[in-house]
């Protein structure tokens, strides 16, 4: 039950409800009257405190998130699966509808030569927590604030112009959704950087050069 589950064997858990992005598996059921989510994180709530296995519940009007994982290994096990298919039962009991396309999470990643130079000082900024596990990212254990995680970059020559862009925003969508919005996006003005990676992610930019990575769990290492 302890041991942590790849994208492959999630898909094959046959969970049509739900996404796997980052380490944990996300849904989001909509609704058309605020009674209903109440209802469902009741009842979401009744089920975890029999089972001990304590989701993250954003309850929004016309819309709850959850997000599970094992906080105990660091990713989705057996004990999320079975989780997240009560909380599908639970969900078409009262009448909740899913919207798996419509998860995703953001973060935000800095480019730089020396991660330890600048590392302390966006973990006080941010109030952000550093895990030794995890050199390369700042997480928000509140869930409230994106991760920043750095991207390691060869120094900039000497005499290299100034105003280079270091940050970029990744976003993290659903396997299933990830071709149609680098479509939308290009088709919105963008420009494909490099799709080399994908379908780890795709690197986009906009019409003055900004970038964005659109990412999924697929081939990633």
């Amino acid at each position: 039950m302890n041991a942590t589950l790849d994208g492959d064997r999630i898909l094959d858990a046959d969970l049509p409800d739900w996404r796997f992005l980052l380490r944990r598996l996300h849904a989001r059921f909509t609704y058309d009257d605020y009674a209903v989510g109440l209802a469902l994180v009741a009842a979401i709530g009744e089920h975890v405190q029999e089972v001990d296995h304590h989701p993250d519940l954003d309850l929004r009007y016309g819309a709850l998130a959850v997000a599970t994982s094992s906080h105990d290994v660091g990713g989705v096990t057996e004990r999320d699966v079975a989780l997240a298919r009560r909380v599908s039962e639970l969900a078409a009991e009262l009448g909740a509808r899913p919207a798996p396309s419509s998860v995703q999470v953001l973060e935000i990643a800095l480019d730089t030569p020396d991660l330890a130079a600048v590392r302390p000082f966006w973990q006080a900024v941010l109030g952000l927590s550093y895990d030794d596990a995890r050199p390369h990212e700042l997480t928000d254990g509140t869930g409230t604030v994106p991760a920043l995680w750095f991207q390691e970059c060869a120094p900039e020559p000497a005499g290299a112009p100034e105003g280079r862009m270091r940050f970029h925003l990744d976003i993290t969508v659903p396997h299933d959704v990830a071709e149609a919005r680098v479509a939308a996006a290009l088709e919105a003005g963008g420009t494909l950087v490099s799709d080399s990676a994908a379908r780890a992610f795709w690197v986009l930019a906009d019409a003055q050069g900004n970038k964005a990575c659109v990412c999924t769990w697929q081939d990633r290492d």
